[in-house]
């Protein structure tokens, strides 16, 4: 008779979360070293690059493109404004909503920021074929838990 260890499910190596959670944390630790040249964090970074790819929007939709919420976005907004790459306004017609759009100084920031996916290349050992794979299966997982 096989006898099952009820505790086997939440031994940490058994857990699909934890290298999930310990790449990302690794991936954006990475980061960190290209980045200060740019003087954004990673999560500023990824703010960035809504705004560049996509130009300005509301604070919602910026929110939603990259998975944040409002009281984790608000204080990042408010630094980037800081330095000058944003401008957050609220328009007259509609005070409750908040207006995200790049300053000069954030458009011109792009041309610093297009190598960092150059530099990063191969932060993660895996073939350009798995890379692909991990991606969409990511994208996967993300869609479903929204």
């Amino acid at each position: 008779m096989i006898i099952i260890n009820n505790y086997d499910n939440i031994k940490l190596d058994n857990q699909l979360c934890f290298p999930l959670y310990a790449c990302a944390k690794e991936v954006v630790r990475q980061y960190r070293k290209p980045l200060e040249a740019l003087n954004l964090t990673y999560t500023q970074y990824i703010v960035m690059m809504v705004l560049w790819e996509h130009g300005g929007m509301t604070e919602g939709e910026l929110g939603k493109k990259v998975r944040l919420d409002s009281g984790t976005l608000a204080p990042l907004l408010k630094r980037l404004e800081k330095q000058g790459y944003i401008n957050r306004i609220h328009p007259e017609f509609n005070e409750n909503k908040l207006m995200i759009s790049l300053t000069e100084q954030g458009e011109a920031l792009k041309e610093k920021a297009v190598s960092i996916p150059q530099m990063m290349d191969g932060c993660i050992q895996l073939s350009s074929e798995e890379l692909t794979i991990l991606k969409k299966l990511l994208d996967k997982a993300l869609i479903s838990m929204s």
